[in-house]
């Protein structure tokens, strides 16, 4: 699978380091419209520690939170160099479905494709997956705001 971005790439856009970059590698890109980003769940993450002892199972959260990250990827890399000096935030999650459980060896993909941009507000259809089967799927929004304006 050839990689798009690696994560010192990623590392480059997001803001997010460990525990909490959830993204390992971009392997598809089409601009401003799809990607697809894949994140290795190994059981060294902290969160197995408490999700769940002697049942290790990634928090459905944290994978909205990976598809979020890889969201951003997508609109930074549409976004011009005005925009790219800003800090990409969640707006909102909707029609959230968890199918299936995700283990410590898995390997998430995480497709996300751009259903809309107004006013700044990028729009997304998201869905993350265990070989080829859907553990997760999400309608997110997220916009950029500078970083001293909370």
């Amino acid at each position: 699978m050839e990689t798009v971005f690696d994560i010192n790439e990623i590392m480059k856009i997001l803001p997010h380091r460990y525990p909490f970059l959830l993204v390992d590698r971009i392997v598809e890109h089409v601009p401003g419209e799809r990607i697809v980003g894949l994140k290795n769940v190994t059981i060294n993450e902290p969160f197995f520690q408490g999700h769940f002892p002697g049942h290790p199972i990634m928090p459905g959260v944290l994978i909205v939170e990976a598809m979020a990250q890889v969201g951003g990827i997508l609109a930074y890399m549409a976004s011009d160099d005005e925009v790219r000096k800003k800090v990409c935030y969640f707006a909102s999650i909707d029609n959230v479905k968890f199918r299936k459980p995700v283990l410590p060896g898995d390997q998430l993909r995480i497709e996300v494709t751009a259903t809309g941009c107004k006013r700044g507000i990028w729009c997304f259809s998201a869905k993350a997956m265990v070989k080829g089967k859907v553990t997760t799927e999400a309608e997110l929004k997220a916009t950029f705001a500078d970083k001293d304006r909370l």
